[in-house]
């Protein structure tokens, strides 16, 4: 098949069978086109002339680039190239998947940065109760680390999301869902949010059923989030690095320090990979909420 066609085959079946996030998309579409246009160069016009040879000829050039690429780019890139000939393999389009024995680069293990229990609360003080966004800021950061969602996550929600009590839905990669526990203090500070300031901000906007609103009326956008994030963290004049998954880190950190079962904090942070899935065992909400209820500092 030719390049192209192949390759647009690919993005339409992660995008539609598998349905990635735009995030995810955008980056495998971003390393393809790079090999697909490498391969052009090598004069290779369609995917049944590639070869290991051709695959390895290609990592061994981008391993060698001045200056090197991470070792977790150029394993994404691997990963990118390896997911798009097995595709092919599998829907017959090509007979033989020349990534067979790519191995991935080794990546260094990064221990994920928390904060502590007491930064925690500092940064959940900073926006300021007198203030309408500063009530909706102080929502948003409370349910970040009571449920330690995704900021995507978290901008995500509908109202309707909340209707399940002390539980709440989220969805997570793949259009995935899962329920986790919401503590009294997140709950609390979004019925504040949806009570006093909410019904003014959607007044200002057109209609929508987004949990969290920005100032004009519209739902609040992960770069908002962010900023609402790092404006908290100035605020409340924490020295440490804070980034958008900062909150969801502190909250399975503070959890596994409390005692709660590696398992349930997986399930929890709905990880979604394979490897790690499959030797998960059941847990169910019941399970999930009364082990959250002893472990989590701000369950209660």
């Amino acid at each position: 098949m030719q390049l192209d066609r192949a390759l647009n085959a690919y993005l339409r079946h992660i995008t539609i069978e598998r349905g990635l996030s735009e995030h995810s998309i955008a980056a495998y579409r971003r390393d393809l086109n790079g090999y697909v246009d490498w391969l052009a160069a090598q004069d290779i016009e369609t995917t049944d002339a590639i070869t290991q040879a051709v695959v390895a000829a290609f990592i061994a050039e981008r391993s060698a680039a001045d200056p090197p690429p991470a070792a977790t780019s150029l394993a994404r890139l691997q990963s990118s190239v390896r997911g798009w000939h097995r595709f092919l393999a599998r829907e017959g389009i090509d007979q033989d998947d020349p990534t067979g024995r790519l191995r991935p680069p080794k990546t260094p293990r990064r221990l994920p940065k928390a904060l502590t229990i007491e930064q925690v609360e500092q940064l959940l003080a900073a926006p300021s109760p007198d203030e309408p966004l500063g009530i909706r800021d102080r929502a948003l950061l409370e349910l970040l680390y009571a449920t330690g969602a995704r900021v995507s996550e978290a901008v995500s929600l509908d109202v309707d999301d909340l209707a399940y009590g002390d539980v709440l839905r989220l969805r997570g990669k793949g259009d995935k869902e899962r329920i986790v526990p919401m503590g009294s203090y997140a709950r609390a500070a979004v019925d504040a949010y949806l009570t006093r300031v909410r019904p003014s901000l959607a007044a200002k906007g057109k209609a929508t059923a987004r949990l969290f609103l920005g100032a004009r009326g519209a739902p609040l956008s992960r770069q908002s989030a962010w900023l609402v994030i790092r404006a908290a963290a100035e605020s409340a004049q924490i020295t440490a690095e804070v980034s958008p998954h900062t909150l969801r880190h502190s909250f399975a950190t503070h959890l596994l320090q409390g005692g709660a079962d590696v398992r349930v904090v997986q399930e929890l942070l709905g990880h979604a990979s394979v490897a790690t899935t499959q030797i998960y065992t059941h847990v169910s909400v019941d399970t999930l909420r009364d082990i959250y209820a002893t472990s989590h500092p701000r369950a209660r």
